[in-house]
């Protein structure tokens, strides 16, 4: 949900004149680059639980910009559209993901084991996970400004992951009976079931845990 405290203070930090530069509880001085930064930061987490909450159609540059205590001129002089805007949230919610997936694909056993990890870790941001869910839905409307960003996403999680299974095929890791395409697919469709499911009903679902039971039925990991 969206930290009114953090908000608090940004206020209190944007509300004075001339402040162009602030001195850090370590001594150090920030200039406008460290305050810009914050207050984007700011704006995503904002845009992101005001997303989340509305879907992006029904989410405004208004409700976002009430919830940082700024004006929309005064964050549209960050994000200057509303896409672009999405579009950051995006990049900031794929970034997350990186970092706990990681990058590493020489290893297709840690990277089918970090999917799981990523699983966990998206249990402790309901909001990320409404985002994505109700954008997904959103943009299968070719019209819709996130539609591109999907299925390029889709088609680099599916290919990423093939490329997983292909590697425990070769170490003769996969299933019989089990295609890499095949896997890929169905990885990336649980997930998404998982996703819904949980929002519907976290306390009867454990994303990490299912996901790992059906990653062990098509891949030996012992």
């Amino acid at each position: 949900m969206v930290d009114r405290h953090r908000y608090a203070r940004l206020r209190t930090d944007a509300g004075g004149t001339g402040m162009t530069e602030q001195v850090a509880a370590t001594g150090r001085k920030r200039g406008p680059y460290a305050k810009t930064k914050r207050t984007r930061a700011a704006i995503l987490d904002a845009a992101l639980d005001v997303f989340a909450r509305g879907g992006y159609r029904s989410g405004s540059i208004r409700d976002i910009a009430t919830a940082v205590g700024m004006s929309e001129a005064g964050l549209l002089h960050h994000f200057p559209t509303k896409s672009a805007l999405l579009a950051a949230v995006l990049e900031h919610r794929d970034q997350r993901s990186i970092d706990v997936l990681g990058t590493d694909d020489a290893d297709p056993l840690a990277t089918l084991r970090g999917l799981v990890e990523l699983a966990r870790y998206n249990a402790s941001v309901p909001g990320v996970v409404a985002l994505y869910c109700t954008l997904s839905a959103e943009a299968t409307d070719p019209g819709h400004p996130a539609h591109a960003y999907f299925v390029t996403r889709y088609a680099d999680t599916v290919g990423r992951l093939e490329r997983a299974f292909d590697g425990c095929r070769e170490l003769g890791r996969l299933r019989d009976g089990t295609t890499p395409g095949s896997a890929a697919r169905q990885a990336v469709a649980v997930m998404d079931g998982l996703q819904v499911q949980w929002l519907l009903d976290p306390e009867g679902v454990d994303m990490a845990a299912e996901l790992d039971r059906f990653l062990r039925e098509v891949v030996d990991f012992d």
